[in-house]
């Protein structure tokens, strides 16, 4: 079967675009000559605004009129008449837009409401041991192969240059925050870690705009440390670049894990609230999992965690010894 034109469809939270990009590594691998577009939420499309593999990024800005540019946005997708288009969504607009369509073959997961219209459906199943770039992968297994690719995200050399000065002397990055607050390891455990550490070189601070005060806070508890906070002032491609040559990214469960991944990079990923079971640890070949060792019957307490412990005690996080972090520390 040969398709000349391919739309992906991810528009969820920033780490899943990540992950949805193994995707368009296998198709293009296998389709060289087609036209590959991506579908995503507005924000989100800097992440993919120079990548080689693709033809062009389409923007759903679900946020002011959501309706409206939904029907808009369909609208501009009947008018491409894709041979191919993969919704790696389960919820109902996107399938509603894949329904739509006029795409000849139309694939995405079954617990989507509109698959039932679809060519081809596929089983999503949370904790089944696959990760989720597998689970992904396996709306196009049928057209491509059973092997496994790893998301990548390209960096131009102009993003490269913009952080080069801060990649000259030896240097580790955190990225303390999250968009759900159970999945963050608290302020004072990582300010713990760093005070413990004997690190001599510098520690960068990684994270949006809306993370500067927690970052600050990190820094005043950290006297004498060269802990700079950098949240805010790097675009999303910058901060994956500075994480590529990072000696180790310490990060949540959370978007930043998934950059490393994207790139490679040596990550210590700290799962709180959730668990890597749910299919969306790192893929970094030099990767560590830190989490709590005992067993707590409240863990996990949800695929996102909760916005606040439901037990107040938080305990998943506050359990958890800086002494796992440090464990790998560059030495």
């Amino acid at each position: 079967m040969k398709f000349n034109r391919i739309l992906i469809i991810q528009t969820a939270f920033i780490g899943d675009v990540v992950l949805a990009t193994s995707v368009i590594e296998k198709l293009s691998a296998y389709y060289p000559d087609a036209d590959i577009d991506f579908l995503l939420r507005k924000g989100n499309e800097p992440l993919l605004a120079e990548h080689p593999k693709l033809r062009e990024v389409i923007v759903w800005n679900k946020q002011k009129a959501k309706y409206r540019s939904l029907f808009q946005l369909i609208g501009v997708v009947r008018k491409r008449h894709y041979d191919l288009v993969i919704n790696l969504q389960r919820f109902a607009t996107m399938g509603l837009l894949t329904t739509l369509s006029r795409g000849k073959v139309k694939v995405g997961f079954d617990k989507n409401p509109f698959s039932v219209f679809w060519q081809k459906r596929v089983t999503h199943q949370i904790g089944d041991g696959l990760h989720e770039v597998e689970r992904n992968l396996n709306l196009v297994r049928a057209f491509t192969d059973d092997f496994v690719v790893k998301p990548k995200l390209y960096l131009s050399e102009n993003v490269l240059s913009t952080v080069k000065s801060w990649t000259v002397d030896d240097f580790i990055t955190i990225a303390p925050s999250s968009v759900w607050s159970t999945k963050q390891f608290p302020k004072e455990k990582w300010i713990e870690f760093i005070q413990k550490s004997d690190f001599a070189g510098r520690i960068y601070l990684l994270g949006a705009k809306s993370d500067r005060i927690l970052a600050d806070e990190i820094v005043i508890g950290c006297p004498g440390y060269q802990v700079v906070n950098l949240c805010g002032k790097l675009s999303m491609l910058q901060s994956v670049a500075l994480m590529k040559s990072s000696l180790m990214n310490y990060v949540n469960d959370s978007a930043p894990m998934h950059f490393a991944s994207a790139v490679n990079a040596p990550t210590t990923a700290v799962f709180c609230a959730t668990v890597p079971e749910f299919g969306f640890g790192p893929l970094s070949d030099h990767s560590h999992v830190v989490q709590v060792r005992d067993k707590l019957n409240c863990r996990p307490c949800g695929l996102h965690g909760k916005r606040k412990c439901p037990h107040v005690h938080f305990r998943c996080a506050q359990d958890i010894s800086v002494d796992e972090l440090l464990s790998t520390l560059p030495g």
